[in-house]
């Protein structure tokens, strides 16, 4: 599993990278989501990865 959180703020962003941070649901700054670690996520972290911080977590 992955947690992702949202470290800048889409405002002023491509109009691409706002939809992938909605499509993952990112809201807000500092606002996260744990996610599967699978080939699709790991391709929408790729596309916004300068606004977002990634780290690996254990499923509970």
């Amino acid at each position: 599993m992955l947690k992702i959180t949202l470290v800048k703020s889409p405002i002023g962003a491509v109009p691409k990278n706002r939809a992938t941070l909605q499509s993952m649901g990112l809201r807000k700054l500092n606002h996260f989501v744990v996610l599967p670690d699978n080939a699709c996520t790991r391709g929408q972290i790729q596309q916004v990865r300068h606004m977002v911080k990634v780290e690996e977590v254990e499923e509970a």
